[in-house]
């Protein structure tokens, strides 16, 4: 078995002619510079790129298919030298069951498939060329087709107050909008981690995935998973997803909660802290309180431990949110060490200080034991380093 850095939740900002995808994404997401940027700067060597069903972006994977820059794995994903790309797309669903709406990740093996499946939601949807479109089939339904065409299915950032299955406030189970067995994964979102979420117990029995969500090439990997597989291919990730001869999960990395945009309860308009109960901000006196994800599985609470043979969760400070760390430094750090994952895990101290300042060194280093002090984000606004 090998050890894979693997993020799986990257948007597309635009396609290779200039169309918008993820309206909210950078307009230098395109399905080329994700994988180039994934693997070269980054170091990663599995990513799901989750706008894979928009029509122009499947013309653009048949033809770097024919150019022959990417081959196409006999076991599922799509190679890029040492990358493997896994297809995939997020979607909103909002039925009367659902009381959504809730973003979902489905993955498929094969262009074919995954062409496949964006005619059928061409039916189903308004727009099937941009990304996270709600669907007008019902959440039931959504997983059943991707079972029946041989897809992974996973709810997205389950906490996260807004397009979340647990984040509304509404629904407390996740057998009031899904089939429980139909279910390969519950990623995480930004403002949990492992020892939060399992503390609902209907959790335990699926692995927790750890992605990025990137809305820009920057933000690729400020979440991952490191995973044991024999090879990088959409067969083995599904074997690691259900834990199947050896393959799985063997530590999620991500942000300490405390850094995620919606930890802690605050008024979304002047993040005054607030209550969970408070209808008014008592600072400015608007009605934004948006609650923190940290009450939410307060409110959901069912058990007090994770269940045994649960990866560790390690908490992992991006290197953009360290202080003094402008892009120009990254960048010659990155160029000099190789790529983010050797800054983040590798490279001793001594190293570190050729290339930048004793202090951003420290503060690298502390972030990687864990010992950096930390301000917690909400309402919207992402926490940072307090050093």
């Amino acid at each position: 078995m090998k050890r894979y850095y693997v993020d799986l939740h990257i948007h597309i900002g635009r396609t290779w002619t200039g169309k918008p995808v993820k309206i909210t994404g950078a307009k230098s997401l395109t399905f080329t510079n994700i994988i180039e940027h994934a693997r070269h700067e980054k170091g990663l060597n599995m990513v799901g790129i989750i706008d894979s069903h928009s029509p122009e972006v499947i013309l653009e994977m048949e033809s770097l298919v024919s150019s022959g820059d990417i081959v196409e794995h006999p076991d599922g994903g799509l190679a890029f030298g040492d990358l493997t790309v896994i297809p995939g797309s997020e979607l909103e669903i909002y039925d009367e069951q659902c009381n959504g709406p809730i973003h979902v990740l489905c993955y498929f093996p094969t262009i074919l498939i995954m062409k496949e499946f964006s005619n059928w939601l061409s039916n189903h949807l308004k727009n099937v060329q941009l990304s996270s479109q709600r669907i007008y089939v019902s959440g039931l339904e959504l997983q059943r087709k991707v079972k029946e065409i041989g897809g992974i299915f996973i709810p997205a950032h389950v906490f996260t107050p807004f397009k979340s299955l647990y984040g509304k406030g509404v629904n407390k189970s996740l057998t009031e909008v899904f089939d429980p067995i139909l279910i390969d994964g519950i990623e995480l979102g930004l403002s949990s981690n492992t020892m939060m979420a399992d503390q609902i117990s209907e959790l335990h029995n699926y692995t927790f995935v750890t992605n990025s969500d990137a809305h820009s090439l920057a933000k690729i990997a400020r979440e991952y998973q490191v995973i044991s597989m024999n090879e990088p291919s959409f067969k083995e990730l599904g074997m690691a997803l259900r834990r199947e001869e050896g393959r799985q999960i063997i530590a999620n990395y991500g942000l300490d909660p405390l850094l995620g945009k919606y930890h802690k309860t605050v008024c979304a308009k002047c993040l005054h802290p607030a209550h969970e109960e408070d209808q008014i901000c008592t600072q400015c006196g608007k009605n934004q309180i948006v609650k923190g994800v940290a009450d939410r599985i307060l409110e959901l609470k069912t058990a007090d431990h994770s269940p045994e043979g649960r990866p560790p969760y390690v908490h992992q400070v991006p290197l953009d949110f360290i202080p003094g760390l402008g892009p120009k430094l990254l960048e010659k750090l990155v160029n000099h060490f190789g790529s983010e994952m050797a800054i983040l895990h590798e490279v001793p101290y001594q190293a570190l200080t050729e290339v930048v300042p004793p202090k951003i060194a420290d503060l690298i280093m502390k972030a990687r034991e864990g010992k950096v002090t930390l301000t917690a984000g909400g309402g919207g606004k992402y926490g940072k380093i307090a050093d």
